[in-house]
Formats: C-alpha cells, structure tokens, sequence
C-alpha cells in the first residue's frame, strides 16, 4: 500500500494559496481515480482507493503545515508502511511556478512541513514531488508570499502542473522512483533549453 499525502494548510482560508500545492496535486488523484477523500482520521482528510493496480490512501494532514508531521506519523504507524511506500507532494519556492522535482530522500530544505515529517518519522528516507510555486519578491516576508494566491497566468500553470505531478505519483509507484526523476526532473529542463 501507498499513502500519498500532499500538504497544505486547512480551511477555506488557505484554500488554493501557494502553500497548498501539495492538496492540489492530491486532489487531482482523487478525482482522476474517483477516490473520495472525506474520511477524518488520523488528523487528516483520508481517501482509499486504487490507483494502477496498487492501492493507496490520499492524505490531506489536517494539523497545518508546520505539525504535518503528526498526521503523516498517525498515517505511517497506523498503515506499518515502509518509508518507500510514502510520497510527501509539497511546494517549494526555489522552483518556477510549475516546475518539478522529484527526490528518492533528503533534507527539509528549509520547508517546515517537511522538517515536521522528518522529525516525527525520524527518517529523510522518504520520496516526495516538490511542486514550484516560485520565488518569493524581495522585501516580502515568506509567510505572506507562501500563504499568498497565484495569479490567473500562474493559476494556469499550477493547474498543469497538479496534473503532471499526479502523473508522477502514478509513475514512482508503476515503475519506480528513478524513472519518474528521469522523467519529469529532465522534462523541464529540456523545455528550458
């Protein structure tokens, strides 16, 4: 089994804010793969379904980015899944509105949802899809560029980029994680080139 937990912060407030990416990419799964996510457990929104042959469970951690940790460690122990079998989807500033980028393991990278996994799970050896949602303006403070909407031009290409990134998801459980990178980190940058 697979739980794929894209983050993000709760209520109508956060809603589709930069910091949401990760429940854009999860909501675009549930609705590819007609799996309701509207169970409440584990402090988050869960969703069972199958997805290529495997099954998973769409999580939403409920407890705001910073405490994602405590909803994605109910899920893992509550499931006894091995750290491969979790895909964490979340945005990150350092990437262009859009772009991509897949990754076997490896620090938080200054993402506080991230770090709060970490540290609850006591591992970096999970694989995620960091979702760009571009780079903060100079002189604005990040929470607020974070908790921010994107502009309709950009709103188009995150709607893109949610669709790419749960073909992604889909691929590093078909076929592996190596051949997603290989996929979708060079997609990019062959477009760029």
């Amino acid at each position: 089994m697979y739980i794929i937990a894209g983050l993000g912060n709760p209520t109508k407030e956060y809603d589709k804010t930069r910091h949401n990416a990760g429940f854009g990419v999860v909501d675009e799964l549930a609705e590819r793969y007609n799996i309701d996510i509207g169970e409440r457990k584990h402090r988050a929104l869960c969703g069972k379904g199958v997805i290529e042959g495997h099954k998973v469970l769409l999580v939403k951690p409920q407890t705001f980015m910073n405490l994602s940790g405590e909803s994605v460690r109910a899920v893992v122990d509550y499931y006894k899944i091995r750290p491969e079998e979790l895909i964490v989807i979340y945005d990150d500033i350092s990437l262009a509105p859009g772009q991509l980028r897949i990754r076997r393991k490896g620090s938080a990278g200054g993402h506080n949802g991230i770090k709060n996994i970490i540290a609850h799970l006591g591992t970096q050896e999970f694989s995620r899809i960091k979702v760009g949602v571009g780079e903060k303006p100079p002189r604005m403070d990040l929470k607020d560029y974070v908790l921010s909407r994107f502009s309709k031009g950009e709103q188009e290409q995150m709607d893109q980029a949610f669709k790419e990134a749960a073909q992604a998801a889909v691929m590093m459980m078909t076929e592996g994680v190596d051949k997603a990178m290989n996929h979708f980190n060079m997609k990019k940058k062959v477009e760029e080139e």
